[in-house]
């Protein structure tokens, strides 16, 4: 049985994992992410012997997901703003001193919205915007059914698009991005704001005194919330999708991040657009990024170099 391996690269995990041609997900797993590239490609060797060791498993194509504006053409991160040592490299025949499949690589984000797209919330659609909100902000778009990347690559970064004027620095060297708006640190900072007493350092802290009627925690997950509807807002004037779909460890928060987005982008969007677009919570959730680079590599890998 032929299967299709998938890998997705984050700040501090490696996930990857394997499916078959239904897309089922025969095995996952996941490993600490080294902070060099060097480590991080042994890793990735070693994962790939142990994998296909005895014949475990029957590997036919390889897709990866890494963060970071990838060049298409060039098949080269030009930036990477968390994981910044992947900037610039050779990724295609380093990975082909290994990998003696067809492999494909993306950015993680389109990855993780083409597993949305194909196993996930967004089968069916023709156009959806896929946004991950965790430690940043990830963004993948379906356009007539295929990723829309740019001419080069480079598209669909909504959370680089500039929500607020005032904001501050940003690790792609802009300000105000919608990821440093929205993303797990900014909301610890709102609430530090709101409640300076308190050493909470996670978003995780907190969401569980949100949860428990805190109106500073409350409202900081609501500041973010308010920015988050001006991304969405952008992303329903300028492309009307059929669906938006929001992931990532963020989402946690539910109703405290997504009413005051969804409230805000109701106010500043169309409302023909508003009201055909449809804004639900992503499934597949860290499963997403190496089901989607599986998924691609299955459709589009080629033969290595």
């Amino acid at each position: 049985m032929p299967l299709y391996a998938g890998f997705d690269l984050g700040g501090t995990q490696l996930k990857y994992g394997l499916i078959d041609d239904t897309g089922h997900l025969v095995y996952h797993s996941k490993k600490d992410s080294p902070s060099k590239i060097k480590g991080l490609l042994q890793l990735i060797e070693n994962i790939m012997k142990d994998l296909s060791e005895g014949k475990k498993f029957s590997i036919t194509a390889v897709g990866f997901g890494f963060p970071g504006v990838l060049n298409q053409k060039e098949q080269k991160i030009y930036q990477s703003p968390n994981y910044p040592d992947i900037d610039h490299f050779d990724l295609v025949p380093a990975l082909s001193r290994f990998i003696k499949v067809p492999f494909t690589i993306n950015n993680d984000a389109n990855m993780a919205a083409f597993g949305e797209y194909k196993k996930g919330a967004g089968q069916g659609v023709h156009s959806m915007v896929f946004l991950t909100i965790g430690t940043g902000l990830g963004t993948g778009i379906i356009l007539e059914g295929k990723i829309w990347q740019g001419v080069c690559g480079f598209g669909g970064e909504l959370g680089h698009a500039a929500v607020n004027s005032d904001g501050e620095p940003c690790n792609c060297g802009s300000r105000g991005c919608l990821e440093t708006e929205v993303s797990a640190p900014k909301i610890v900072k709102n609430y530090h704001l709101l409640n300076p007493i308190d050493n909470i350092t996670d978003a995780e802290q907190v969401y569980e005194k949100a949860r428990a009627g805190e109106k500073a925690a409350q409202e900081a997950f609501a500041m973010a919330g308010r920015y988050l509807g001006i991304g969405l807002s952008i992303a329903i004037n300028l492309l009307n999708p059929e669906k938006i779909l929001l992931g990532g460890g963020v989402m946690k928060a539910g109703d405290f991040l997504v009413k005051p987005a969804i409230h805000e982008a109701q106010k500043r969007s169309f409302k023909a657009g508003f009201d055909c677009c449809s804004i639900e919570r992503a499934v597949l959730g860290n499963h997403a990024g190496f089901i989607g680079s599986a998924y691609y590599a299955k459709e589009n890998g080629i033969k290595n170099i």
